[in-house]
């Protein structure tokens, strides 16, 4: 009804962005933006509001911009080391409400792009390796944010594993590879989070940028999994005006190169079809009217800071693992240590944070600077004070080696934060902790064997000194209770539960691409690739490894690894036992986990397949897991639900899932290198 009441000029409107805050030359519509990502403009004569829209990754970015407050959640890869389906929903309805409070009615989170490669300044963004896992948990964000009554997103799409060269490079990958890793977490989130729109990525697949990609829009998007929401361009995404039209981009962002003055020329010469542009337009109604953006319009309030900071911090400590605990080092008796060595730069006053477009501004400064190292005011000396009353806690920044190692000598324990900063627009040269932290660390566990390593990461690092330090805990970017989560593990208030979402490699060297592919000397560049809408990429990246991302390249290659996808420890112990599989419609999986410790705690249970030797796949597959919580002693018996898919191979000539027929082998246990229950299954 709206759609056949709309002018010309009110559809190509609805089809483009207006520019965001420096971004190029400033649009003389500006001041009807929120200060975010970029607008798109309604209709008030037909009751069509503005789409205002955020970066919202971890948390709405923009808000000082508008004079508002933002929580900072744990980072994406964070919160997917939770495995908690229930925290993710927690996550995005945190964020839902935040953008509503501050004006915005569209977020620009849910980045699901698996960890191809590790050394992506954009992992922190993502939720890991493996498509069941990342697909679910993103899914699972998206529902609860767009039942806020905001316009979701879910992104990169498809195969940005790197930022080198992002806007320049071609992916190459067959479509069986495809379907089973990167687009199979789409699909689960799509399924999941039924999100209002899918954000296109900046790299070409297959020789076709991905904003003008038919292959991905049209027949895999809306034909093959019927999306009914809308395609928005990445930033300065968009190459063209009719290919991406057919292709099945409906919105450009953030100006209007391609659909807005070239696309009205375009329809009125009949070379873009009155109804491809009706169609564009028909999917933005539709997603505005169903998530709600008409019906319940923005209106500004503050934001409930107390109630923001409960949930990052409990989302914390379910997503902080525990990797190391050698002699039960951990958890720290508060009321035994005399002396406390904090050791790190800025522990005495913050933690790091994940920079780029998903950065979020802390309190007090001005948008934070789009590759600026922001450090949230959350102080893990603080947090530890608070906890050890009775101890004399003192740091040292770590610059100084020996005075570092000094102070630990003369400590009861010693606890050194190290991080690692990633951000978009780039990738890290390795995975070594860098500004000379491993050098620190060997010191310090020289100076005091009872070292423990709190890290704070976007991604895995190497730990060349693991073996001399009695403790590891992984953090990741914690947000802004980061800190107080941080204590409570190490002081055992919270029993840590969360697994890694990730392998981490012994070394680069093992990863299937040990060198990073980087553009050609002389290449255009990234602006020139932007300003131009070139039609070329420049350089190719083969994910010639397929099918086997994270551990299934691991296992594959038999390449040992420093810590599983899957694994991490507790301050109690579980046993698995009495595996019963039954094969029908759904595979059922039931087992019994027991708490076989001396204090209560939630396990990881996961569930692994291995097809058969005919389907030509990776040893191994997650298909299913559960989180069980259980006190100390207690047993309960599990039944995790396996849907057909997980247990199948994408037919790229039946153009479908297909079942082999053959023996599986289900495994089961607490990580993908830890699986104690094994039963095969006969699939006729």
């Amino acid at each position: 009804m709206v759609l056949k009441e709309m002018t010309l000029d009110e559809k190509i409107d609805l089809i483009h962005g207006n520019g965001m805050p420096g971004w190029r030359k400033p649009s003389p519509l500006a001041y009807l933006g929120n200060g975010g990502a970029g607008f798109v403009l309604g209709v008030e004569r037909l009751g069509i509001p503005l789409i205002q829209m955020s970066d919202a990754a971890y948390g709405v970015r923009g808000s000082q911009m508008n004079g508002r407050y933002s929580t900072a959640l744990p980072s994406n890869v964070a919160a997917a080391a939770s495995w908690d389906t229930s925290a993710a929903c927690e996550y995005g309805a945190l964020i839902g409400r935040e953008l509503r409070a501050q004006g915005y009615n569209m977020t620009l989170g849910g980045g699901v792009n698996l960890a191809r490669e590790l050394r992506n300044g954009r992992t922190f963004e993502y939720q890991g390796e493996d498509p069941l896992l990342a697909g679910t948990m993103v899914g699972n964000r998206i529902k609860c944010e767009g039942e806020q009554h905001v316009i979701s997103d879910i992104k990169h799409y498809a195969i940005n594993d790197q930022e080198s060269g992002r806007n320049e490079v071609n992916a190459i990958i067959g479509e069986r590879a495809m379907r089973e890793s990167d687009l199979l977490a789409f699909e689960l989130g799509v399924e999941i989070g039924n999100p209002s729109a899918v954000m296109c990525s900046y790299n070409a697949v297959n020789g076709d940028f991905a904003c003008e990609n038919k292959f991905l829009l049209t027949e895999v998007l809306k034909k093959d999994w019927k999306f009914k929401g809308f395609v928005l361009s990445d930033w300065g995404g968009t190459h063209s005006t009719v290919k991406a039209s057919a292709a099945g981009l409906d919105n450009e962002e953030p100006e209007q190169n391609f659909y807005g003055a070239s696309m009205k020329a375009a329809v009125q010469a009949g070379t873009v079809p009155m109804a491809e542009l009706d169609d564009h337009v028909l999917r933005i109604l539709r997603s505005e009217f169903a998530s709600g953006v008409v019906d319940y319009p923005t209106k500004k309030f503050v934001v409930d800071v107390e109630a923001g900071f409960e949930t990052a911090r409990t989302i914390a400590e379910q997503s902080i693992v525990l990797l190391k605990n050698q002699g039960g080092a951990l958890p720290l008796d508060a009321g035994r240590l005399r002396t406390i060595a904090v050791i790190g730069t800025n522990a005495d006053m913050g933690m790091i944070s994940g920079g780029g477009s998903a950065q979020v501004d802390p309190p007090g400064m001005q948008q934070g600077g789009w590759q600026r190292h922001v450090w949230f005011p959350t102080s893990p000396m603080k947090a530890i004070q608070a906890q050890a009353k009775s101890a004399e806690v003192k740091f040292d920044s770590g610059a100084d080696v020996n005075s570092a190692a000094a102070l630990a000598k003369k400590s009861d324990v010693a606890i050194v934060f190290a991080h690692q900063w990633t951000s978009e627009g780039m990738d890290l040269p390795n995975l070594s902790l860098p500004e000379n932290q491993d050098a620190l660390i060997e010191k310090v566990a020289a100076a005091n064997p009872h070292t423990i390593v709190v890290l704070e990461t976007g991604t895995a690092v190497t730990m060349p000194w693991l073996s001399k330090v009695s403790g590891v805990v992984e953090a990741w970017y914690a947000g802004s209770k980061g800190a107080d989560a941080v204590a409570n593990i190490l002081f055992g208030e919270v029993n840590p539960s969360a697994k890694l979402p990730i392998t981490f490699p012994m070394s680069v060297a093992d990863l299937p691409h040990p060198t990073l592919v980087k553009p050609p000397a002389g290449a255009q560049g990234a602006a020139a690739v932007m300003r131009t809408g070139s039609a070329k990429p420049t350089f190719s990246v083969d994910y010639s490894e397929g099918l086997k991302v994270g551990y299934k390249w691991y296992d594959a290659e038999k390449k040992q690894v420093l810590f599983p996808f899957g694994f991490g420890l507790s301050y109690t112990t579980y046993s698995y036992s009495g595996l019963h599989v039954k094969h029908g419609a759904e595979t059922t999986v039931s087992f019994t986990v027991k708490n076989t410790g001396s204090r209560a705690g939630a396990e990881i249970a996961e569930v692994y397949a291995a097809l058969p030797a005919a389907a030509n796949e990776p040893p191994k597959r997650l298909v299913g897991w559960s989180k069980v919580a259980l006190k100390a002693g207690e047993s309960r018996e599990v039944t995790v639900s396996v849907a057909p898919r997980m247990l199948s191979i994408y037919d790229v000539e039946a153009h479908g899932w297909k079942l082999v027929p053959g023996e599986y082998a289900i495994m089961v246990g607490g990580s993908s290198q830890e699986l104690p229950l094994h039963e095969g299954m006969d699939v006729k």
